[in-house]
């Protein structure tokens, strides 16, 4: 192994190291550059796109892959997708969004593709040290500042069954992180271990596309949302203001009853299909996202079980005392944090595990200054409209733009963190967006706009509606936020409904 430079190079102060060229490396780098700071982008792969680009090892998305996002909500504020993008964009269109993104800012010159970080350490003089490895040639550089970028969902979590490893099916064992496609699961036998989004939408593919049978088994079902809602995409009508406003401050059995509410008037329950009957309260049940598997399910294509017990050769067995012979056993369980590369010294102050990481909201330590985390939380929901928000917060800060969080804020904000290590991991969209958006100084004020009210309470938190105050407003962000709330026929006017009218007087 050749290294470049034995001795560390300082960088120069106005650089910052960002590590990861996906959606949230490129979007940091956007921001930083607008204000004045030169980003070096850090990037294993041979291309940018992270989890959208197919070829990079630590991607789980394959060639016709849709999101489970809409095209509105799958986007940042100063790119819209072109007309022609599906509802849901695919793999493709995803990637070379990212694409056209970062040669519209100019991003790519400073991108290091190929350039693996081995080491992120800090100096004795308060610096960052990076140490990476691009072709064979290791280089050591100090930076003052790093973004944290690398992605949450890039190491599969598979939880141990007895018996695992004498499973034989012609297919064999892998995680959902690995599925490439249906076609290879035509005329076979499956069992998709897991209730997650992507569990629920392999499952569907693969049952549709021509599976023998497809068992899903999990140990908690789901309630489960179609994507559409009467021709509205889901994330336009669960991830509102209103609602995060409104989460704020009721208390949890009244929020759980209004989501259990709503996903019973749009898709029913589980049980009503032939799946399991899911918990009472929804908050312990969960909720997943899938068009096609409950219809599935109702139609027999699929068939759901209690978690599995143990495996015997190409024998499945489940907790109820069904057995199942397969081909291919898929699962769909997660992801867990993976930083290898972080010091060992850094990793014990964050507190970091494959669950958990010690942030004040989110994104800083106050014993680590100089670092930030844009897209480490475990989300659900739309994520680019909050990882824009995010970096710009990042960006701002690094920029001098808006004073740094103080000292004594991130410390109260580590111990709310520390406080829910125990507790459910998983944030909503709407609450992040908010939360990041007000940090930056750029959430708007819905009263201050009274043609566009009823859209930023009850509209999709698209991300041009954080361009209308604030650092880097834009003169079109009025229009252009009426049209992405009227894009699916949802919010067509600025009359608030009774139901709405209700719902504005509780949160004002």
């Amino acid at each position: 192994m050749q290294v470049q430079n034995p001795d560390p190079i300082s960088m120069p102060a106005n650089a910052v190291a960002v590590i990861g060229a996906g959606p949230a490396g490129l979007v940091s780098a956007r921001w930083l550059q607008q204000h004045g700071l030169e980003a070096v982008v850090f990037e294993a792969a041979e291309r940018i796109g992270g989890q959208w680009n197919p070829a990079s090892p630590l991607s789980g998305s394959w060639n016709g892959m849709r999101t489970n996002t809409s095209r509105v909500l799958t986007a940042f504020s100063d790119l819209e997708h072109p007309a022609e993008t599906a509802v849901y964009p695919c793999q493709e269109q995803m990637l070379a969004y990212l694409e056209t993104y970062a040669a519209r800012f100019s991003l790519l010159p400073c991108i290091r593709l190929r350039t693996r970080v081995k080491l992120l350490d800090r100096t004795d003089t308060g610096g960052w040290l990076v140490h990476s490895t691009c072709d064979g040639v290791e280089r050591i550089e100090i930076f003052q500042k790093v973004i944290v970028a690398s992605g949450r969902y890039i190491a599969p979590e598979v939880p141990l069954v007895p018996g695992q490893e004498t499973f034989s099916g012609s297919l064999g064992v892998a995680h959902t992180r690995q599925y490439d496609g249906a076609r290879r699961f035509q005329g076979k036998d499956v069992v998709v271990a897991g209730c997650s989004i992507s569990a629920l939408e392999i499952a569907s593919e693969i049952a549709l596309a021509g599976a023998r049978s497809v068992t899903v088994a999990y140990r908690r079902q789901r309630y489960i949302f179609p994507k559409l809602i009467s021709g509205v995409p889901l994330d336009h009508v669960l991830f509102t203001r209103a609602a995060a406003l409104f989460g704020e401050t009721a208390a949890p059995e009244v929020l759980a009853e209004g989501l259990k509410s709503m996903v019973l008037r749009a898709a029913g329950n589980p049980a009503q299909f032939g799946a399991q009957s899911p918990d009472e309260n929804i908050f312990a049940a969960g909720i997943a996202q899938s068009q096609h598997f409950l219809a599935s399910v109702a139609e027999g294509k699929i068939v759901t079980r209690p978690w599995i017990e143990r495996i015997d050769g190409s024998t499945v067995h489940f907790a109820d005392g069904y057995s199942r012979v397969a081909d291919a056993l898929l699962f769909g369980t997660g992801y867990r944090i993976s930083l290898p590369w972080l010091a060992p010294s850094v990793a014990s102050l964050l507190g970091l595990d494959d669950r958990h990481i010690d942030l004040h909201e989110h994104t800083w330590h106050p014993q680590l200054p100089g670092l930030a985390f844009v897209g480490l939380q475990d989300q659900i929901g739309p994520l680019m409209p909050v990882l824009e928000l995010q970096a710009r917060w990042v960006a701002y800060t690094f920029a001098g733009v808006i004073p740094a969080p103080a000292h004594g804020a991130m410390i109260e904000g580590l111990a709310r963190c520390q406080a829910r290590r125990d507790g459910p991991q998983t944030v909503t969209m709407n609450a992040m967006a908010l939360l990041f958006a007000r940090n930056a100084g750029v959430e708007p004020t819905p009263s201050s706009w009274p043609d566009l009210e009823r859209a930023l309470l009850f509209g999709p938190l698209s991300p041009i509606s954080f361009r209308l105050q604030g650092p880097d407003r834009l003169d079109d962000a009025p229009a252009r936020t009426a049209a992405a709330a009227a894009a699916f026929g949802a919010i067509t006017s600025p009359d608030f409904i009774a139901e709405e009218k209700e719902m504005r007087a509780r949160i004002s």
